[in-house]
């Protein structure tokens, strides 16, 4: 241990010294600098300051519009650090009912200059409902490693961030389960991703140029929820932003099959975990399990109250979560209501999109992912590739899958043209794809780089 705190104190300089910021626009809030090392950041929910300000700072902002921006550390499981820029801002959004809201974002920008950056909003699968599971916090250095938190998803899906981040683009990572976790309530997560974006390409110190930034969308599991519902309610909520392709996979198109599939199955403890995220947002499902929790669904649902995604899977898994209630929660008007606002399908992307899902994923059912395909690709404007896995399921394919979506993203920054109309295509394993290999392989150099205070993206 004290080896290792040498060497992040030996690192810690090449992030210090060679951040670089611009300077405000005039009515723009102060950027905060990073806390001194060792003085660790505090956990949201001891910092209400910056995470929940008070609802006159921001009632009277314009979706996206930033609250407070403060400098920030980033590292590998808390402890290795990132040599890039990296800021939190706190901005506008809006929450189920169509109040304002405070959001917020870790923005990051790579080292080296690159002309007309694109942008990369990636939705790190947080599966949780406990606020110190956010990745603004978890990425930072000093917060309470992933390994003890239980956000070891976060910390696994920073290294596709930190693959994004060495091709030179940009990267905003949203909490968007919002201030109160409410993991799972798509529509929520889909205004704050794109109020994020709004807030990144308007914040000065990431070089990008407003509107015309070029972005795109990755997301997977919990992420794709994000991804998904960000996709589909772009052109209503956003429809200024140059969103040019969205990226998704282990895609939970429909709750109510997750729920079915999971009742007594190894994935319980986690999707009981998104009933309970997204009941904070609906009330018609609070009131449900409010009134028909068995003694035993109450006690699970308030141990599940504040866990992180490694935690809620490990608590009881291949539970009876229907045998906890003694009502059908599938019979309920306001459940089944519920359910279908959080349904996706419910309007056709206006940008291209690549989806990927292993069709032997136990936790995350592959037919709803086919209706949801056959949905968008009846639209003849729906632009559509669809990669069905058949030997990886659930937790390999995310990192067997996230090269080809790198790759994908890619060729819609370069511009190259995506066709109108829908593919689908079925393949033993997405990793067979030698083209990918490469992706991984500078991963585990621009990481290993990263550990001795070496720049990412400077070389773009």
């Amino acid at each position: 241990m004290l080896a290792l705190s040498v060497a992040v104190a030996a690192c810690l300089p090449f992030v210090l010294t060679t951040s670089a910021a611009a300077d405000p626009a005039p009515d723009a809030p102060a950027i905060a600098p990073a806390p001194a090392f060792p003085i660790p950041p505090m956990p949201p929910g001891f910092d209400p300051a910056f995470y929940r300000p008070a609802a006159d700072r921001f009632a009277d902002l314009e979706p996206g519009q930033l609250i407070a921006a403060r400098q920030v550390n980033l590292a590998n499981l808390s402890l290795l650090p990132v040599n890039i820029d990296a800021w939190q801002l706190s901005y506008r959004s809006t929450d189920t009912r169509g109040e304002p809201i405070a959001a917020v974002a870790t923005v990051i920008k790579p080292r080296g200059d690159m002309p007309d950056r694109p942008l990369l909003s990636y939705q790190i699968a947080e599966d949780s409902t406990g606020n110190y599971c956010m990745p603004s916090y978890q990425l930072q250095m000093g917060s309470i490693p992933a390994p003890l938190t239980g956000s070891i998803l976060v910390a696994a899906q920073f290294l596709e961030v930190q693959a994004a981040l060495a091709q030179g683009w940009a990267v905003v990572v949203p909490d968007h389960q919002g201030p109160d976790s409410a993991y799972a309530a798509g529509p929520l997560a889909g205004r704050i991703t794109l109020d994020g974006i709004r807030a990144a390409q308007d914040f000065a110190p990431m070089g990008l140029p407003g509107d015309s930034t070029r972005v795109g969308l990755m997301g997977y599991s919990g992420g794709a929820i994000a991804t998904g519902h960000t996709a589909e309610l772009k052109r209503s909520y956003a429809p200024e932003l140059n969103i040019v392709g969205a990226a998704e996979g282990g895609i939970p198109a429909d709750l109510s099959a997750a729920l079915k599939l999971a009742n007594r199955n190894l994935s319980s403890g986690l999707i009981m975990a998104g009933v309970v995220g997204v009941s904070r947002e609906y009330p018609a499902l609070r009131e449900f399990l409010e009134r028909h929790s068995t003694p035993l669904g109450r006690f699970m649902l308030a141990a599940k109250d504040q866990l992180c995604a490694s935690y809620q899977s490990a608590l009881f898994p291949f539970g009876d979560n229907l045998g906890m209630l003694d009502a059908d929660p599938f019979s309920d008007p306001g459940v089944v209501e519920t359910l279908a606002k959080t349904r996706m399908g419910q309007q056709v992307p206006d940008m291209p999109m690549f989806m990927f899902q292993a069709n032997m994923d136990w936790l995350i059912p592959v037919g709803p992912v086919n209706t949801l395909v056959d949905t968008y690709c009846a639209d003849p404007t729906a632009r559509v590739r669809y990669i069905r896995d058949h030997f990886s399921e659930h937790l390999t394919l995310d990192p067997i899958g996230a090269p080809s979506a790198l790759l994908w993203l890619r060729d819609r920054f370069a511009g190259v043209p995506v066709a109108q109309g829908c593919s689908t295509t079925d393949v033993g394993s997405m990793m067979l794809d030698a083209d990918t290999w490469r992706v991984w392989e500078e991963v585990a150099g621009v990481t290993l780089a990263a550990a001795f205070g070496a720049p990412i993206g400077a070389g773009r």
